[in-house]
């Protein structure tokens, strides 16, 4: 592997990552304000892009097809939160593992009976296949970049809600102590369902950037990108599982065998050693938000 081909491998990499980050975002701001785990993440992501493809194909753009999905997708999490996931709460997470598990199996046999197996993606106008040739063998796709500076805009976003609004100052009361937040007027009902509306927004967004031209992802693979982001969202801010996401996708760019990899294991190996090396980020993380026995990041 010569350097430039390395470079153009490891900037692909890191631009995949920025595909990574909109997946886990949402799953990490429900552990983060609920300690939810939502074993359902990866299908509502392919149920949003889905749903995306439909209204595409209806409306005749991505982009409005976008902002019909978006409210569609709050009041969906809202409503989900609110009717079903606020009953499954509580120091057994068992409940919701099962809940949201059932909810993962409706969700593929739903699709399947719908949509059955063909492969689709949403005409992006080119968007898709467009390049900026920064040298001789060495480009970068539009829309891998644009999906990068819009997982890194969410990625700020979130963390500045949390940080600076009244809204994620709510966040931050019932997640670390919710009987003393209703005791200040706060409704914890109201407040959980206000995150997981906000969760699918990044769902569905996510969803959308995913119908693109290559159809490669697969449910399995959302799941496990999903799962190791939950499990940074666990240790880390969400700056700190971004880097998390950046190295994932690196890892994930590279071919069997060029890196001393099996050929025969393919990418489930690559995907198992960065799932082993995701705690080697570029800095000292601080928990997102503080578990019931930690002090709140300073």
């Amino acid at each position: 592997m010569t350097m430039l081909s390395f470079l153009d491998t490891l900037a692909q990499g890191v631009l995949l990552g920025g595909l990574y980050a909109l997946f886990a975002l949402g799953q990490s701001l429900l552990f983060g304000v609920m300690r939810l785990t939502n074993t359902a993440h990866g299908d509502f992501i392919i149920l949003s892009a889905f749903v995306a493809w439909s209204l595409a194909v209806v409306t005749g753009s991505p982009w409005l097809a976008l902002i019909v999905l978006l409210p569609l997708a709050f009041a969906g999490g809202y409503l989900l939160q609110r009717l079903v996931l606020n009953g499954t709460i509580g120091k057994d997470p068992m409940r919701s593992l099962v809940v949201t598990f059932g909810l993962a199996i409706v969700i593929q046999n739903v699709l399947q009976q719908i949509y059955t197996a063909d492969p689709r993606s949403i005409d992006s106008g080119g968007l898709n296949t467009a390049t900026f040739q920064l040298a001789e063998g060495f480009s970068i796709g539009a829309l891998p970049l644009l999906i990068f500076a819009a997982a890194l805009a969410l990625t700020a976003g979130l963390q500045l809600l949390f940080d600076r609004t009244d809204l994620g100052r709510a966040f931050r009361a019932v997640s670390d102590d919710r009987e003393a937040a209703e005791l200040m007027g706060l409704d914890h009902r109201h407040v959980y369902a206000l995150a997981t509306g906000i969760a699918f927004l990044v769902v569905a967004f996510a969803g959308t950037l995913h119908v693109r031209g290559d159809n490669r992802g697969r449910r399995d693979d959302l799941v496990l990108i999903a799962g190791v982001e939950l499990h940074m969202a666990c240790f880390v801010d969400l700056l700190g599982g971004q880097e998390g996401d950046l190295l994932l996708g690196a890892a994930g760019r590279h071919q069997p065998g060029e890196l001393g990899g099996d050929p025969l294991l393919g990418h489930h190996q690559r995907r198992e050693h960065v799932v082993d090396q995701s705690p080697l980020l570029l800095r000292q993380p601080r928990p997102l938000l503080p578990l019931p026995d930690q002090p709140a990041p300073g």
